[in-house]
C-alpha cells in the first residue's frame, strides 16, 4: 500500500460524521434512509460522506430501488489493521553507518 493510499484511508475518518457512520456499519449493511435518521444531518451531507467513505475504501455501497445500501469493506478494513499492525511489530534495529551502533 502506497502512502498516498495509506494516508486516504486514513483521512476518510477525519471527520465525527464518518466516525460515527462506520460505527453505525460495524451492526451490518444499512440503508442511507436509516442512517439519515440515526445521524440527523441532511440528505446532501450524507451523501457527501459517504463518497468519501467509499472513495477512501472503507465502505462499499449498493443501490436498490432509489436507496443506496451501505457496508463496511473487509479489505478497507483490512488494510487500516496490516497498516496498524506494521506499526507496532517489533523491528530490528538499523545499525547506523555513521555512529557505528
Amino acid at each position: 500500500m502506497t502512502h498516498q493510499h495509506t494516508a486516504r484511508l486514513f483521512k476518510t475518518l477525519c471527520d465525527p460524521n464518518r466516525v460515527h457512520i462506520v460505527q453505525l456499519l460495524t451492526r451490518g449493511e444499512m440503508c442511507a434512509c436509516q442512517l439519515l435518521e440515526l445521524l440527523h444531518i441532511g440528505q446532501p451531507t450524507l451523501s457527501h460522506h459517504m463518497k468519501i467513505l467509499c472513495e477512501g475504501g472503507l465502505v462499499s455501497g449498493r443501490k436498490e430501488g432509489k436507496w443506496m445500501h451501505y457496508s463496511l469493506s473487509q479489505e478497507g478494513l483490512q488494510q487500516m489493521r496490516d497498516y496498524l499492525d506494521g506499526l507496532t511489530a517489533p523491528e530490528q534495529k538499523a545499525s547506523c553507518k555513521k555512529c557505528k551502533q
